[in-house]
């Protein structure tokens, strides 16, 4: 049973928006991604999902749209690529296709230009396919996914550290005037201490002045008795 209950660190926050925003681009559930992280964490499934909603979920909105719009395009393509392939437009495209000579010099050079933006595709013009297309659009919305998962991520950082900045002000000013105040109960804890002393020294010799005073005096009389002296 898992019973964790310590609190989240940012790894863990860290972990949870990549698994759900990974499942969210792939089409799958919230629910499979708070059970992937919760068997990572050693967390349950609930724990993984409150803390979604309540804490991380904010901070990633600008990510959450953009893996929302990579399903689209992912789900999109799929359909696209399940739909047979029209001989009657293939035939129709090779009919109608211009045959001049520069026109043909502009598509090579084009193809060429699509070679050098696009470095994972095949250099051979004629092997250019649909699926290499698909590749390249594919690590593009990677990378802007990515690029804004970073920015999120900044973002967040820096009002973390504005924060934290703001924190240490407020407890540098609060230590000055706890040292301010320890000083003065350091005086005024050394002035009674003086006072004190004082007036224990003042009561000593008041005792002793009121001893010599009070001690009484005695002679023998010729019958062996003791008789106060009066003084």
């Amino acid at each position: 049973m898992k019973v964790r209950q310590d609190a989240w660190s940012q790894e863990d926050d860290l972990l949870l928006a990549e698994t759900v925003l990974r499942h969210i681009r792939e089409g799958s559930t919230q629910l499979n991604a708070f059970d992937e992280v919760g068997d990572a964490l050693n967390r349950t499934s609930a724990a993984c999902g409150f803390r979604w909603n309540a804490v991380v979920r904010n901070k990633y909105d600008d990510a959450i749209k953009l893996a929302k719009k990579h399903r689209k395009e992912r789900k999109r393509r799929v359909a696209n690529d399940a739909k047979p392939v029209s001989t009657y437009n293939a035939i129709a495209k090779q009919q109608y296709a211009p045959e001049k000579a520069y026109q043909t010099e502009v598509s090579e050079e084009k193809e060429v230009e699509m070679d050098i933006a696009m470095p994972s595709i095949s250099t051979r013009k004629r092997d250019l396919t649909l699926t290499d297309v698909i590749d390249f659009l594919e690590k593009m919305a990677q990378n802007n996914y990515m690029s804004a998962t970073a920015k999120v991520e900044n973002e967040r950082l820096v009002r973390e550290n504005d924060f934290l900045n703001k924190k240490v002000e407020e407890l540098s000013a609060r230590l000055k005037e706890l040292e301010n105040e320890h000083k003065v109960v350091e005086e005024d804890y050394q002035s009674i201490i003086q006072i004190m002393n004082r007036a224990r020294r003042m009561a000593l010799l008041e005792e002793e002045s009121e001893e010599d005073r009070a001690a009484p005096a005695f002679k023998m009389d010729k019958n062996g008795n003791l008789e106060k002296i009066a003084k």
